[in-house]
């Protein structure tokens, strides 16, 4: 897949999540109610709702032909085209009732089944990664445009610094962090804020064991992720397929990092699910 080939929806993705950011912000200047979704299935704002109807209308509207997979639109049979955008429109409503800045808009999209495309946008530092796998990834920050690309990881895993969910709080993280002597350790909200901080350098593994995040959190950051030369997998290496195909929830967890981290991490996360 070359970067021609979808220069155009990289370009249409970084401005729909920047207007999305922008709808977002409007709410989070405001007294906003906070729902709680059926099913304890987390918290919902009109934020959310505005955002998602704003990205699934706009990528309808410039790419009738695929299908739209997002967090707060009912209708999931998108999931099966070709080609799908996977739209969470704003991951982080934890941080964001918080009001701690710490949640982004992700703008993903899979052709055959893989995450190829993938832009991150965090409204509160108008920070926005952006990378097609295979063509490279870029950090904008208030109109300034740099490249990433994963720095080889410690090979003292005590070295290591470790980025992990703010919200979801896990005894099992900490027995893997013990496992392989890290001292470092940064909690942070939204997998695509994560994810972004190990693109720029900032730290060297993500863990998330627990099944509760979906594919919409994760085809925007692993597509930035991989486009900056870093891997997304589950807990025991294996990636995520973005097709309908085994539902869409990430019930394996989540591991980020360097290629080279991988083998010695899934040493101590193989088979090892937080329920």
């Amino acid at each position: 897949m070359s970067a021609s080939s979808l220069a155009h929806e990289l370009e249409v993705a970084k401005r729909v999540a920047r207007e999305a950011g922008a709808l977002i912000l409007e709410v989070y200047a405001t007294a906003f109610t906070v729902v709680d979704k059926p099913g304890g299935a987390g918290p919902v704002t009109e934020a959310d709702r505005r955002a998602n109807a704003h990205i699934v209308r706009a990528l309808t509207q410039a790419f009738p032909g695929d299908g739209v997979v997002a967090e707060e639109t009912a209708d999931t049979s998108g999931a099966t085209a070709e080609r799908c955008w996977w739209v969470d429109p704003l991951d982080g409503t934890r941080e964001f009732v918080a009001r701690n800045g710490m949640f982004a808009v992700h703008v993903g999209l899979s052709i055959g089944g893989e995450a190829v495309l993938g832009v991150v946008y965090r409204p509160t530092l108008d920070r926005l990664w952006a990378g097609v796998v295979g063509e490279g990834c870029t950090l904008e920050i208030a109109g300034a445009r740099r490249s990433l690309h994963l720095p080889r990881p410690p090979g003292d895993s005590a070295a290591l610094r470790l980025i992990v969910s703010r919200s979801h709080k896990s005894p099992w993280t900490q027995q893997v962090q013990d496992d392989l002597g890290i001292h470092s350790r940064v909690e942070m909200g939204s997998v695509g804020l994560k994810c972004g901080a190990l693109a720029e350098g900032g730290a060297d593994l993500y863990l998330h064991p627990s099944p509760y995040s979906y594919r919409w959190d994760a085809c925007a950051p692993e597509a930035v992720l991989r486009a900056a030369g870093g891997v997304l997998t589950d807990l025991n290496g294996a990636g995520y397929r973005y097709d309908g195909e085994g539902g869409l929830r990430n019930d394996r967890g989540l591991i980020g990092c360097h290629p080279e981290l991988l083998p010695r991490v899934l040493e101590h996360t193989r088979g090892r699910y937080q329920d």
